[in-house]
């Protein structure tokens, strides 16, 4: 009997895994990964510093107990070369071919790389995976200060965690407030007040346009022709999905790789689900997306069709200098932003013509509020 195929091994690869399990204990189950395949959360690479983690420590199973765990061949270091959507089978770089009933992608995304100048920009990092945290730990040693291209949720979130170090971040971004995509601009100047508060420095309205070796740091030239002075530079611009793949066998991609409510892309008995996925349109690069997928898919391949359904689905920041949760509103939702904000929260509601709350963002001690409102904001993608 042909497997299951599974192509990646992170957080979406292994919930489906997990998920499909629950349901079909006997059908062939394999996971291809290019990386060693043991199982972490990569969510928790952006403030492990101040639980002095190690790469080794954030590992919570090897690739050989989840293998056991699931019942599932697991193929570590095994990156795929091509997909065959006629015959049903990949090969990889190793020259082996694996036939499947039904494929699966769960290929993550890629850092985004700044596009810089300078005999310093490859020495520019970023963390996507467990070997980038383990140079980036590597790298901190000694460090002071460190400049991060960024000011979104993972930048502001490192620049907290930082902190934990004793390192002085500097956030260099062409916005004008920190996550500027996800809050309304009284939040961002909330955030980015309680952030300065403890010691995150900020610079906006520019962006690094290259890097050279400074002695043992760096230094950053600015397009506001300012030279900033940094220990390490780590890039934190975003993600891109990793679609080339895909591309390469005639499936269908946007931004991702482009799926319907029932994860299906365009060639027969394949699916995308994680980062790399493009749902209708939404690419969601975040946890409670994939774990909405993977409850959908895993009962789809199981004989069960499953269209995808996304609740309300907030977004939690992790920057316990200042607490913060977005529920952002739908893309091209109408409405504005009411803003209150005290010394101790700052509460923002997206309200639609008709009184609608469509969204909201809650910082500080208004996060107690999270779940009161969740209940009140419309699904992004309902039941049919």
């Amino acid at each position: 009997m042909d497997p299951v195929l599974v192509i990646g091994s992170g957080l979406a690869a292994y919930t489906l895994a997990r998920e499909f399990r629950k349901l079909d204990r006997q059908t062939p189950l394999l996971l291809v990964s290019r990386d060693a395949a043991d199982f972490y959360s990569k969510p928790m690479l952006s403030n492990a510093l101040a639980g002095k983690k190690t790469a080794l420590s954030l590992v919570m199973k090897s690739c050989d107990k989840m293998a056991a765990e699931l019942n599932a061949t697991v193929l570590a270091h095994s990156s795929v070369d091509s997909i065959d959507t006629q015959a049903h089978s990949i090969t990889t770089a190793q020259g082996q071919t694996h036939r499947y009933r039904d494929l699966v992608l769960a290929l993550g995304a890629d850092a985004t790389r700044p596009p810089l100048q300078g005999e310093g920009a490859e020495a520019v990092v970023s963390v996507n995976d467990l070997n980038d945290y383990a140079h980036f730990s590597d790298a901190l040693a000694g460090a002071k200060t460190v400049a991060i291209l960024g000011a979104g949720l993972i930048g502001c979130e490192f620049a907290n965690d930082m902190l934990s170090r004793g390192i002085v971040p500097t956030v260099i971004d062409l916005a004008q407030h920190p996550l500027s995509r996800l809050l309304p601009q009284q939040a961002s100047v909330y955030l980015r007040g309680r952030l300065e508060a403890v010691g995150v420095q900020f610079r906006f309205d520019v962006v690094a346009d290259r890097v050279d070796r400074s002695g043992a740091g760096f230094a950053i030239a600015l397009s506001d022709g300012a030279i900033l002075q940094a220990d390490l530079v780590l890039s934190a611009i975003g993600l891109r999905p990793r679609v080339a793949l895909a591309q390469g066998c005639g499936i269908a991609v946007n931004r991702g790789v482009a799926v319907d409510r029932m994860l299906a892309t365009s060639a027969r008995n394949v699916y995308a689900i994680g980062d790399c996925a493009e749902v209708e349109g939404l690419n969601l690069p975040y946890v409670l997306p994939l774990m909405q997928q993977a409850r959908a898919l895993a009962a789809t391949l199981c004989g069960t069709p499953s269209a995808v359904l996304y609740p309300a689905m907030p977004v939690v920041v992790k920057t316990p200098a200042c607490p913060t949760v977005v529920c952002p509103p739908a893309a091209g939702a109408q409405g504005q932003w009411s803003v209150e904000s005290t010394t101790e929260a700052c509460e923002a509601h997206f309200v639609g013509s008709d009184g609608t709350l469509l969204g909201f963002a809650l910082l500080g001690a208004a996060t107690a509020k999270r779940q009161s409102l969740l209940a009140q904001v419309p699904a992004l993608l309902a039941a049919d």
